[in-house]
């Protein structure tokens, strides 16, 4: 099963899914902003993805800018952050097994297919 870490009032996040239901394999819709991943959660994608946390953050939304920018954050302090503020969080996130991608473009996908 293809899991997808999902915002439905996003654009990219859309595309990933549309281009997984095309695939015709079964997929995990997780509405990561209605109910925040845990810590633990996180740690396990970055792991995945081969990411730093500062890699997986959104250093464009307005949260990041106002909070976080500039600051000398170590990579707890990131991961709490996105913990708190899930819209952080880049999307989206696809994974499949131990491989995960983040979907720009949606062809990314092909990498854990």
């Amino acid at each position: 099963m293809i899991t997808i870490y999902h915002n439905n009032r996003c654009s990219k996040s859309r595309e990933g899914l549309c281009f997984l239901e095309d695939a015709k394999v079964e997929i995990e819709i997780v509405n990561y902003l209605e109910k925040s991943p845990k810590k633990r959660e996180i740690k396990s994608l970055l792991k995945k993805l081969k990411y730093k946390p500062l890699e997986l953050v959104r250093q464009k939304e307005t949260i990041w800018i106002q909070n976080f920018k500039g600051k000398d954050l170590n990579d707890e302090e990131i991961i709490d952050a996105m913990v708190k503020y899930p819209t952080l969080i880049e999307r989206p996130i696809i994974v499949n097994g131990n491989k995960a991608v983040i979907a720009r473009p949606k062809e990314r996908i092909l990498e854990i297919l």
